[in-house]
C-alpha cells in the first residue's frame, strides 16, 4: 500500500484515497494497522484515551478500527491538495469542523494530538530556542548551561528525530506542532 494517502468523509463515513483508488475505511482495511502503529508510536496519549473510550469492545480488530476511525475523523476529512499522510509516513493535520469543539473531553488529546518525539525535557527546552532562531550562546546564557551542553542537546535530539540541520528541524517541529505557543523565547 502506498504511504501517500488523503482521508475524507462522505455521509459521516471515512474514506481514503491512495495513488490507485478511493476506498471506504473498514474493519479489514490494510491501512488500519499502518495508522494504528503510527498512533501508538507518535501519539501515545491519544492511543491511551481512545483505548479507554473503546475499552468495552471485545473484538480487538473492531476496537482498532474504531480507534483509527475516530483518530482520523478528528484530524482529517477534508479533501485538499495536501496529502494527509505523505510518502515519508508523516501526518499533515487539518482543522476539522466539529460540533463538540471547545467541550469535547478528547480535544487536544485525540484532536490535534501532542506529538511524542522522544526528545528529553532538557533537549526540548534547548530546541524551543533553536526553533525561534536563537544562537547557541544566547541559549546557553538563558538556560544557565555551557555551550558544549547546548550543542550536545541539539546533536542528540537531531539524531533521535532524524534531522541534520536547523532548517530540517524547524520544518519537522512545524509539521509536528512541537511548539504551538510563543512564550517569549
Amino acid at each position: 500500500m502506498s504511504m501517500r494517502v488523503e482521508f475524507f468523509t462522505i455521509n459521516d463515513e471515512l474514506w481514503f484515497r491512495d495513488d490507485k483508488e478511493s476506498k471506504r475505511l473498514s474493519v479489514g482495511s490494510e491501512i488500519i494497522r499502518v495508522i494504528y502503529d503510527k498512533i501508538a508510536e507518535f501519539y501515545p496519549d491519544a492511543l491511551k484515551a481512545l483505548n479507554k473510550e473503546y475499552a468495552r469492545l471485545m473484538d480487538e480488530g473492531y476496537k482498532r478500527f474504531r480507534i483509527v476511525n475516530r483518530f482520523l475523523k478528528c484530524n482529517f476529512g477534508i479533501i485538499d491538495k495536501t496529502l494527509d499522510l505523505n510518502e515519508r509516513g508523516e501526518f499533515k493535520f487539518e482543522c476539522v469542523p466539529c460540533p463538540l469543539r471547545g467541550e469535547c473531553k478528547l480535544e487536544n488529546v485525540v484532536c490535534s494530538p501532542k506529538f511524542d518525539s522522544r526528545i528529553s525535557d532538557a533537549e526540548m527546552r534547548v530546541l524551543q530556542y533553536v526553533y525561534r532562531n536563537r544562537d547557541r550562546e544566547y541559549i546557553a546564557d538563558k538556560l544557565c548551561l555551557s555551550e558544549h551542553t547546548v550543542n550536545n542537546h541539539i546533536k542528540n535530539a537531531y539524531a533521535r528525530i532524524g534531522v541534520h540541520s536547523q532548517a530540517e528541524f524547524i520544518e519537522y517541529a512545524t509539521r509536528n506542532h512541537l511548539f504551538t505557543d510563543d512564550q517569549g523565547y
